[in-house]
């Protein structure tokens, strides 16, 4: 019996330093995860319904590892072009596909 015991104890003494390093690389995993879907701060400068484009001037935009700077994107789904106008404030995610910034994600500012 103390035998038994003793390999229950030996065993957790080898298990517990790997249950504790598979918890801690969810949790880095998950804040990677969030500064992936993070939004971008912008301000909508032009809207072309016609050419499906939209031109914002934004802020860094950390999942693409760019400054802040206007400039003009092509949008996934045309409807996003009906929410918003010139001057208009907004948060944003845009991602490069292909050689295009396309805006996946488009949000007013609150």
């Amino acid at each position: 019996m103390t035998r038994q015991i003793a390999a229950v104890l030996l065993a957790g003494a080898f298990l517990a330093p790997i249950a504790f390093a598979d918890d801690t690389h969810h949790k880095a995993g998950a804040t990677i995860a969030q500064a992936d879907t993070a939004l971008s701060d912008g301000e909508i400068r032009k809207v072309d319904k016609d050419a499906k484009k939209i031109t914002i001037k934004h802020g860094p935009m950390q999942n693409l590892d760019m400054p802040a700077m206007t400039m003009v994107f092509q949008v996934k789904d045309p409807a996003m072009l009906e929410q918003v106008k010139a001057g208009d404030k907004v948060k944003f995610r845009a991602e490069k596909i292909g050689a295009a910034y396309i805006i996946v994600n488009l949000e007013p500012a609150k």
